[in-house]
């Protein structure tokens, strides 16, 4: 994207490069499509249940959250691996947070749906 772009044109490229980003996350990122499957799985699913619309928000919000987290993680990585292959200590670090970062989405998105499920539908 040129500097001097500005206005609907910048939003056009701006949605280009994102769905290049998308396309490029689903090409080499197994756990980012394992996510996708699971929001198009769950996301049917939250708007069927017999729920409130900030419950419904919350459950799939919860999923987008894990995938943007994913994508976060992912970039992160790619960074890392294109300064260079050999192994260093904040490189790493680096990558280990990443994943830290993912894992504490995905616990937050099944402690809400966890939530959500039992308090509604609890014998």
């Amino acid at each position: 994207m040129k500097p001097s772009q500005k206005g609907f044109v910048r939003l056009i490229y701006a949605t280009k490069y994102s769905w290049l980003g998308l396309r490029a996350a689903w090409r080499c990122e197994a756990a980012f499509r394992q996510e996708l499957v699971s929001f198009c799985v769950l996301t049917p699913l939250a708007l069927a249940l017999p729920v409130g619309g900030l419950e419904k928000l919350l459950l799939i919000g919860s999923i987008i959250a894990v995938i943007v987290v994913e994508l976060l993680n992912s970039a992160i990585e790619a960074v890392v691996d294109r300064i260079g292959k050999e192994k260093h200590e904040l490189s790493g670090q680096a990558k280990d947070m990443g994943s830290a970062a993912v894992l504490l989405t995905l616990s937050m998105a099944i402690s809400t749906w966890v939530y959500v499920l039992f308090s509604n539908f609890a014998v």
